[in-house]
């Protein structure tokens, strides 16, 4: 379901809109797409530095046991 609702922007702001959509396309569409993408890809960095702190914090141990199996591996290379 669409709500109307109504916003004010800046007059170079909505030449930059008009230039992007062209003759036929719709400024709603448009900013209602821009806005969809803005939210999507905001989740999707918060997920990435979620994902980067759970792998920063277990760098270490993992860099630890890794240093472990190479040491354990040394004498028969």
């Amino acid at each position: 379901m669409k709500t109307k609702t109504s916003i004010t922007l800046s007059a170079p702001l909505l030449v930059k809109i008009d230039r992007q959509i062209g003759k036929r396309g719709s400024r709603s569409a448009y900013i209602e797409k821009v806005l969809h993408d803005h939210f999507r890809d905001s989740a999707r960095r918060a997920i990435q530095m979620r994902d980067r702190e759970l792998i920063d914090a277990a760098a270490d141990r993992l860099n630890k046991e890794m240093e472990d199996v190479l040491h354990f591996q040394a004498p028969y290379l």
